[in-house]
């Protein structure tokens, strides 16, 4: 057994162009904005590997306190990469997932916010009511409802 034990995970990471329309559709999915800041400098690129850089990040958290996502806008550099478009069998980064109590009364509003559903609402078994959706930023993002 290793004497190095996991605590915890502390945040998944999204690069977005609009911090703001991200936080306004984390928001109505039901995170709350635990806050903003601007981080640059050449410390902060020792860590990214990107040299000197400023970027804005916002911390959002999920009701029960356990999950965030941190949403990151880069200043500087600029972003050089687009993998919002990839298919859901891409390599890599795909999706995060959410479980909501109405999905479709959630679908229907994140749709009023510019999302695109992406296939469609399908129930497996009789355990969750599921869909893929692309918010207004192209994130990827799975809702469930367990049944």
């Amino acid at each position: 057994m290793p004497e190095n034990k996991l605590l915890r995970m502390d945040n998944v990471g999204i690069v977005v162009e609009s911090l703001d329309n991200a936080i306004a559709f984390f928001t109505e999915i039901g995170l709350t904005l635990q806050g903003r800041a601007t981080i640059e400098g050449e410390w902060a690129g020792r860590v990214t590997g990107l040299g000197d850089q400023k970027v804005e990040i916002a911390m959002m958290v999920t009701p029960d306190g356990h999950s965030r996502l941190e949403l990151s806008r880069f200043v500087n550099p600029a972003v050089i990469a687009d993998h919002r478009t990839a298919p859901v069998n891409a390599l890599g980064y795909l999706r995060v997932m959410f479980t909501v109590q109405d999905l479709d009364e959630l679908v229907a509003r994140l749709l009023k916010h510019g999302a695109q559903l992406v296939g469609e609402i399908v129930q497996y078994e009789n355990t969750y009511r599921l869909c893929y959706i692309r918010s207004n930023e192209g994130i990827l993002i799975g809702l469930a409802q367990q049944l």
